[in-house]
């Protein structure tokens, strides 16, 4: 077996758990079966095998198939080294800095292959991140194997060493699960098999330890209770508290994508739950939680939007981390819109500046990439133009590239309780309707209904003299 670190090999601890630990469970003992799992990543861990290393299918997707959920990704373990796994697929490429791992693309399925980790080096060296090197200018040499913060976060984790070492490294009991098609066994080092019985999640090793190394535990402690339906270990639960606050060092755009996780796995409204429990919200989104807590219609909102994408996610519709995010900022929108009418500007223009106000401070916390807060921002922009359409504007609203987002953002709202006017059901309705149905529908909205109000007559100027 490969045992290596990116400078020196021998830096690495004596492994916390032992193969004496394990439970290997035989396959007439277990319900795990190839059928289960993907073509795609059989195909990997029979060439892996087959070229002399070990391979195991790792974490998740095992998790997922023993409380009876159909897995979406599969990871898998190897002692192979990341340019030796490169060079026995030529569909593989290498990524990250913090973990070195190998994408192996088949089409759109992507099979994650990591390296059995080691133990952090004992002198592994503190430093902040910027003194790390930059993305443009780290290679092989100046790129430290380890890295910690001053507070213990792991920054770099590129030390590699045994199965052992690897599941002592993992973060969850219940991911600390390997299955290989070798001898067809499942291997338990930790007591995972014993927790998912038990319905808890439960960190391997000191949980307040374990949150410090990377505080991201922490989202994915509540992600796993709200999607498995567990409960959280009492000492789990207990060191989260006092480590929440590391959440604030994490860089935003890691955060943006762990709560895209949290909040796009079918149980959304359960994870928002954990989320307030322990007060995480708060520092995820900072403006909207203190909004929500001034106005309950603003929490139903977002219940209500998170309610609505859990539906799309079991019936299998799409979903866009933009329409998430226009949720849980608007609470944040409305008020500001509020601050810049107070200050003089127009409802459009407020609307607007808010938007881009909202967003930008947002940027400190969780990042937002362009693609989705452009989306955001139209999405939003729309919302009274919906709400009070003239006739000539409702065939131009449609046709607008982002109209149907503003429309479910529009329901989304109406089944709240916000004031839209009912246009919800309006528009609802429009688009299920015939010709002769919409003829009449916009004939009702008519200047002086109060849907859109009364269109100003332009006035004819008077032909002047020179004329």
């Amino acid at each position: 077996m490969n045992s290596a670190s990116g400078n020196d090999p021998q830096a690495l601890r004596e492994p916390v758990l032992t193969t004496t630990s394990a439970r290997i469970v035989t396959r007439d003992q277990h319900p795990v079966s190839r059928s289960q799992i993907s073509d795609n990543a059989l195909k990997v861990l029979y060439r892996l095998i087959g070229a002399g290393h070990q391979a195991f299918l790792v974490g998740g997707c095992l998790r997922d198939i023993l409380v009876g959920i159909e897995p979406k990704d599969f990871d898998i373990a190897t002692d192979a080294l990341p340019d030796e796994v490169r060079a026995l697929f030529r569909n593989a490429r290498l990524i990250g800095r913090r973990f070195r791992l190998a994408h192996v693309r088949f089409g759109r399925e992507v099979i994650e292959v990591a390296t059995f980790r080691g133990a952090a080096a004992d002198d592994a060296p503190q430093m902040e991140r910027q003194a790390l090197p930059s993305r443009r200018r780290s290679t092989q040499e100046n790129e430290p194997a380890a890295a910690l913060s001053g507070s213990g976060m792991i920054l770099r984790d590129n030390v590699y060493g045994t199965i052992e070492d690897d599941a002592a490294r993992r973060d969850f009991t219940i991911n600390a699960l390997y299955y290989t098609p070798a001898d067809f066994c499942l291997y338990d080092f930790a007591g995972g098999l014993e927790d998912i019985e038990q319905r808890r999640v439960r960190l391997i090793g000191d949980p307040a330890q374990r949150y410090r190394e990377d505080p991201v535990r922490i989202l994915r402690a509540l992600r796993f209770a709200a999607k498995l339906g567990f409960d959280l270990e009492a000492e789990t639960a207990a060191a989260i508290p006092d480590t929440a606050e590391l959440l604030l060092d994490v860089p935003p755009a890691r955060l943006f994508d762990e709560v895209v996780k949290l909040l796009l796995h079918g149980q959304g409204e359960d994870t928002f739950d954990w989320l307030c429990r322990f007060g995480i919200f708060t520092m995820l989104f900072p403006e909207a939680a203190a909004c929500t807590e001034r106005d309950p219609t603003q929490n139903t909102f977002i219940r209500t939007a998170l309610a609505n994408t859990d539906n799309r996610i079991v019936e299998d519709l799409p979903v866009t981390p933009g329409f998430l995010y226009a949720a849980l900022l608007w609470p944040a929108v409305v008020a500001e819109k509020e601050r810049q009418e107070a200050a003089g500007a127009s409802p459009k223009e407020a609307l607007v500046a808010a938007g881009a106000e909202v967003i930008a401070r947002q940027q400190a916390h969780t990042s937002v990439p362009r693609r989705f807060s452009t989306w955001m921002r139209e999405a939003w922009e729309l919302q009274p133009r919906l709400e009070s359409p003239t006739p000539r504007q409702v065939q131009r609203l449609m046709s607008h590239p982002r109209f149907r987002a503003a429309y479910d953002f529009l329901v989304v709202r109406e089944r709240a309780g916000h004031a839209t006017g009912g246009m919800g059901d309006w528009w609802t309705r429009f688009q299920a309707a015939d010709e002769h149905a919409r003829q009449a529908m916009l004939g009702a909205l008519r200047p002086g209904t109060g849907r859109g109000g009364p269109r100003r007559r332009r006035r004819r100027r008077k032909p002047s003299a020179a004329s």
